[in-house]
């Protein structure tokens, strides 16, 4: 009962929570004088004593813009000369704002980050490719179990678990989905952004599907493809609205937070009332990636332009990762040995 209540003022919390971000707007990139020096600044490429070399004047610009792909060179160099010019807006605002005694405002949805050579967000770039690494490593390691060290089928030399191939897919969307979050903190630009925000989604959306066909024990085919079908048509859905129609931060916020919550709330009740060997284990990987979502629903300016809320969360997954994975090896070598029991 008391784990109960505790995952129901957990749940409110983060409820609470995505109310409050979903209020909060970026205040920065509506302020007049920060949109006057970003238009001049892609208009002239000088602001004061900076000259951006990305960026043209309007009139080559248009030239340019019909000719060839959406990625041709001149296109990347607009991308470019506009992320350039938001930054040191940005910081020369943010340098105007704190000699009046102001605290630090978002911009475009991020507070503001100083850049360490090409690194917009240096910890959070940093961090997001040790979780990628961490995500290779429980992958690999959960290969090597599943072929090589626990026992096959003898007749199709398959493995006795049956959630084989779903977690090797989930490995291919944790590790893409933190690639496209390492190159965006490192290059913060329109499709860098799309791409990230793309690959978390259909992450999230996959790890809902697995977490009810494991939980429920899905095991036909058939009976997997109804429990994936309204979840892949949502997250498609999604995806596409991102991209293609508008990229709505606030709406973007409810649909991982929701989606998260699900499948931290499934995994949570089904260990415990399964009394799965590992139930410890994932109980920790739940509860703490829990509180690691607090830190993005409750966000604080950099510290020192550097870390934030945000960059947290990432150094907060990299042991969660390592635990999450020995899990999921802790299941594979359980459910393992009761197939084999019951063959006997």
């Amino acid at each position: 009962m008391g784990g109960r209540v505790w995952l129901v003022r957990l749940a409110s919390l983060l409820a609470l929570g995505l109310v409050l971000s979903s209020v909060d707007a970026s205040l920065g990139d509506v302020d007049p004088q920060y949109r006057t020096c970003v238009d001049e600044c892609q208009t002239t490429g000088v602001i004061g004593e900076n000259i951006i070399n990305h960026c043209q004047s309007q009139e080559n610009q248009n030239d340019t813009a019909d000719e060839g792909s959406w990625y041709n060179q001149e296109q990347w160099k607009q991308l470019n000369c506009k992320a350039d010019c938001r930054y040191i807006c940005m910081m020369r605002r943010e340098g105007e704002r704190q000699s009046l005694g102001l605290s630090p405002v978002k911009y475009h949805g991020k507070w503001p980050f100083l850049r360490v050579y090409v690194f917009q967000e240096p910890l959070s770039a940093a961090l997001s490719a040790v979780n990628l690494l961490m995500h290779f490593i429980g992958w690999l390691s959960f290969f090597l179990l599943v072929k090589h060290k626990l026992p096959l089928r003898p007749q199709t030399r398959r493995t006795y678990y049956e959630y084989t191939s779903l977690w090797h897919i989930y490995a291919m969307l944790s590790m893409n989905a933190w690639f496209w979050s390492t190159v965006f903190h490192t290059r913060d630009i329109d499709l860098t952004e799309k791409l990230d925000y793309s690959a978390a989604v259909a992450l999230l959306g996959y790890s809902l599907i697995l977490s009810l066909l494991r939980t429920f024990n899905v095991k036909d085919e058939a009976t997997r493809v109804m429990f994936a079908a309204p979840i892949l048509a949502f997250v498609t859905t999604h995806i596409l609205y991102l991209n293609f129609y508008e990229l709505d931060y606030g709406w973007n916020m409810k649909v991982c937070v929701v989606m998260a919550v699900v499948q931290l709330l499934t995994w949570a009740i089904w260990a415990g009332v399964t009394r799965h060997p590992s139930r410890l284990k994932l109980w920790i990987v739940v509860f703490g990636g829990a509180l690691a979502m607090l830190l993005e629903l409750y966000d604080f300016p950099p510290y020192m332009g550097y870390a934030d809320a945000h960059s947290l969360w990432h150094a907060s997954t990299i042991p969660l990762t390592y635990l999450w994975w020995s899990f999921i090896k802790d299941d594979a070598e359980f459910r393992t040995s009761t197939l084999i029991k019951k063959a006997k």
